[in-house]
């Protein structure tokens, strides 16, 4: 059995609250109000930049050379595509290239933007994966979950589930699984331990993103 089976079976009571926490369920049936799903943007934007750093230390660390390839091919894609992306889609929102530049990331990002950098920079490549995972397989997992409903009738909602549900990201999150499993064949159980604690401790982080976007954060002092 694979190790991400046993991730998955780890952490799917905190995949399944996220479909039921109300900003999902918002995206769902397209009642979210326009400024939460701001925050949102505006919050993952700033992740985003962290999450291409996150990709630069795989293809440090990556011992084969077509591994090497793939996270080097989806950290150009994330600098010079996606982000241009997030901003064209932001505009959608009535939120400017400058407002996402100027923004401050909020307390739980931070938390959770440390923590995926933390432990690219210290730990090894399975490390590395166990972290990330359960931010790419996540989102296909909610966004194909979403998707078998009935679509919200703001058509950037339809939008923003179709992209996450696409078969593109679904193959992403395929290949980031493969890559998992073959990086555990040879893991001791402790290793394998904290592989899963890794995961169970992301897709926490995930969960949590959710819920700063939909009460709104600030820095206390």
């Amino acid at each position: 059995m694979g190790i991400t089976e046993e991730q998955f079976r780890a952490a799917k009571s905190i995949w399944d609250a996220q479909l039921e926490h109300p900003f999902v369920k918002g995206i769902a049936d397209g009642s979210l109000e326009v400024e939460r799903f701001k925050r949102w943007v505006l919050q993952d934007y700033l992740y985003l930049k962290d999450f291409a750093r996150i990709f630069a230390w795989a293809v440090a660390k990556a011992e084969r050379l077509d591994s090497m390839s793939w996270y080097a091919m989806v950290l150009n894609l994330t600098l010079n595509t996606e982000m241009e992306l997030h901003r064209k889609y932001a505009a959608r929102f009535g939120v400017s290239p400058e407002e996402l530049e100027r923004q401050e990331m909020w307390p739980t990002n931070r938390a959770y933007t440390d923590f995926l950098l933390r432990t690219a920079a210290d730990g090894d490549l399975a490390d590395l994966v166990a972290a990330l995972l359960p931010c790419a397989w996540g989102y296909v997992y909610i966004a194909q979950h979403l998707a078998r409903g009935n679509p919200p009738k703001d058509q950037r909602y339809v939008d923003w589930i179709a992209q996450y549900a696409s078969p593109e990201f679904a193959q992403a999150a395929d290949w980031l699984k493969g890559e998992m499993n073959r990086l555990a064949e040879v893991a001791t159980a402790a290793k394998r331990q904290r592989l899963t604690d890794l995961f169970v401790l992301s897709s926490r982080y995930e969960s949590q993103f959710w819920e700063m976007c939909w009460k709104g954060e600030a820095w206390p002092v």
